[in-house]
């Protein structure tokens, strides 16, 4: 599935990024992002109750989600999505999927498929764990989970801003509403 999304013109585009609600977002995601006012929320998968989307749709005017391994019962939800973000100042292609990396490595078959959209981002869930990470031109991005605690994993989710400047990324602790930085061991620059 493909979505367009105008970039404005006199201010940067935020997009709330989250994953893995498994039907129960984190109590604190609301707040989380009326605070944010997103312009867009992203939701990489394993969603659970459809109800989360409903929920999301009532925080940010457009919401764009793909099917996760639980989401069985949400054939309509594709497995793949690629958002791509155009203005004046150039573009921005995201590629969303569910499951995305092998241990630190990113599959080939998304990496054949990034290749083949032109992809600058690559966004995925599954893991619950955060991270940022380069694999050669891509940016690979999960925002961890939003949903109930697996393991001492945090509840946190991404924030990705594209101005002017180019995209910054980053990720906010859902419970304490802080910036959240991945440990270096999962994380590398961008």
């Amino acid at each position: 599935m493909r979505h367009t999304v105008a970039l404005p013109e006199d201010r940067p585009l935020t997009v709330a990024v989250v994953a893995d609600t498994h039907s129960r977002p984190h109590p604190s995601l609301g707040e989380r992002l009326a605070a944010l006012a997103p312009d867009l929320v992203l939701h990489a998968g394993d969603i659970g109750d459809l109800e989360v989307l409903t929920a999301l749709e009532r925080q940010a005017p457009r919401v764009v989600a793909v099917r996760g391994n639980i989401d069985t019962g949400a054939a309509y939800l594709p497995d793949v999505a690629v958002v791509t973000f155009a203005g004046a100042q150039g573009k921005l292609v995201v590629l969303m999927t569910h499951v995305a990396v092998y241990g630190p490595k990113l599959r080939a078959d998304v990496k054949r498929l990034a290749a083949r959209e032109d992809a600058d981002l690559v966004v995925c869930g599954h893991s619950h764990v955060p991270f940022v990470a380069r694999e050669g031109a891509l940016t690979v991005l999960n925002p961890g989970s939003v949903g109930p605690r697996r393991f001492r994993l945090p509840i946190v989710m991404a924030v990705v801003v594209v101005g002017r400047e180019g995209v910054r990324v980053s990720h906010l602790d859902v419970e304490t509403g802080e910036p959240f930085a991945p440990p270096p061991a999962v994380s590398r620059a961008i």
